[in-house]
C-alpha cells in the first residue's frame, strides 16, 4: 500500500477551519496571514518560532506597512489560530501578546436623500441589493448568501442565517421591496432550471447539511435569491456550482453611485446598514428594537448610533445660536 503524502502545514489549517465551521472569507484570510508569517521568517516551520517571532511579525505590520488595528488583530487571530488549533501549541506567551488598540470611530451615515441619490444611481439587481440593505439592515454577505426559503413574502420577513457570530435573526421585508424581490426570484428560478437541464443545479451547504439531507443541494428553496452569472469550481471541494453574486461587483457600484451623486462622505455597502438604523432611531423607535433588526449581541454595540444622532443640531444648541 502506498504510504499517504505528508499533509502541508496550510492543508492541516484549511481542515481544522473547516472543521469549526469558520467562513471560506476567514479560511482564506487566515491562511494569508500564516502564509506571510512563514515568508518573513525566512520559510522557518512555524513550530520552530516563538513569541519574538509573532512580535516582530505584528509589529512589522503596524510600523512599515501601516496597517490599521482592526488588519493586525486579525492577523494576531490568525497566529493565535495556527497555534492552539493546528500546532497545539500550550503557550503562555500567546495570551500575552497584545492587542492593537482600534480607534474609537463614529459611523459614517448618509441622510435620506442622500440615500435615495446613491440608489437611484444603481442600476438592475444592484438597486435591488442596495435597497435591501437599506430597507433592511442587512449586512452585505447576508444580502448575497440569501436563500429563497428565506424570504417569507406573506409575513414579510426575511430570516439571516447564520449572520455575523453564527447566528440567525429576523428582519423585515419592506412593502416597496417585494416586488422586485419577486422579479429577482423569478429571475434565479430561470437559471436554476438551466443548470438543472445542464446536470448541475447543486449549491454549497453549511455545516455538512447536504450528507444529512442528500438531494437538499439541488431543490429550488437552498437556491441563492443573488445567483452568479456564470458556475465556478467550489475551492473547498473541487465541484462545479453556480455560487452568490460576488459582493465585491456590488461595492464597486456602490462608490460609483457615491461618486455619480456627487456625494463627498467616503462609503461603503455598509453605510446603508448604518443609514438604516440611524434612520429607525429618528423616526422614534426604541433602540431594543434596532439592536435585534441588527443583530447586535450587546446594546452597547447599537449605541454608536445614538452619538450619530446626537451630532451637531440634534438635541444640542451651540452658545452662537442662542439669542
Amino acid at each position: 500500500m502506498d504510504a499517504r503524502p505528508p499533509v502541508t502545514l496550510l492543508e492541516r489549517v484549511r481542515d481544522r477551519i473547516r472543521l469549526k465551521h469558520y467562513s471560506i472569507r476567514t479560511e482564506q484570510a487566515y491562511c494569508d496571514w500564516i502564509r506571510r508569517f512563514v515568508v518573513f521568517h525566512g520559510k522557518r516551520h512555524p513550530s520552530g518560532l516563538g513569541a519574538a517571532e509573532v512580535e516582530a511579525s505584528l509589529t512589522s505590520l503596524a510600523v512599515e506597512w501601516r496597517v490599521a488595528a482592526a488588519t493586525q488583530n486579525q492577523a494576531k487571530s490568525a497566529l493565535l489560530f495556527l497555534y492552539k488549533e493546528v500546532l497545539g501549541a500550550e503557550l503562555p506567551w500567546l495570551d500575552d501578546v497584545e492587542r492593537a488598540k482600534a480607534p474609537v470611530r463614529l459611523p459614517v451615515v448618509h441622510t435620506r436623500d442622500e440615500v435615495s441619490r446613491v440608489l437611484a444611481r444603481l442600476d438592475g439587481v444592484h438597486r435591488l441589493i442596495g435597497s435591501l440593505l437599506y430597507g433592511t439592515g442587512l449586512r452585505i454577505m447576508e444580502a448575497m448568501r440569501l436563500r429563497v426559503k428565506d424570504v417569507e413574502f406573506s409575513r414579510r420577513e426575511i430570516l439571516v442565517r447564520d449572520g455575523k457570530g453564527a447566528k440567525d435573526r429576523v428582519t423585515m421585508l419592506p412593502v416597496r421591496i417585494v416586488a422586485p424581490l419577486r422579479e429577482q426570484i423569478a429571475r434565479a428560478r430561470e437559471l436554476y432550471r438551466v443548470d438543472l437541464d445542464e446536470g448541475c443545479g447543486a449549491v454549497w451547504l453549511p455545516f455538512a447539511l447536504d450528507r444529512k439531507y442528500p438531494g437538499a443541494a439541488r431543490e429550488w428553496g437552498w437556491q441563492y435569491v443573488f445567483p452568479a452569472g456564470s458556475r465556478s469550481i467550489d475551492p473547498r471541494d473541487g465541484v462545479e456550482r453556480r455560487h452568490h453574486l460576488s459582493d465585491q461587483v456590488f461595492q464597486r457600484a456602490m462608490k460609483n453611485a457615491v461618486r455619480g451623486a456627487g456625494i463627498a462622505k467616503p462609503a461603503t455597502p455598509h453605510t446603508l446598514r448604518h443609514s438604516f438604523a440611524t434612520h429607525l432611531l429618528e423616526s422614534g423607535y426604541d433602540i431594543r428594537t434596532v439592536q435585534e433588526l441588527l443583530g447586535h449581541a450587546d446594546v452597547g454595540t447599537t449605541m454608536v448610533y445614538t452619538h450619530v444622532l446626537n451630532r451637531g443640531g440634534h438635541g444640542v444648541v451651540s452658545p452662537i445660536d442662542r439669542p
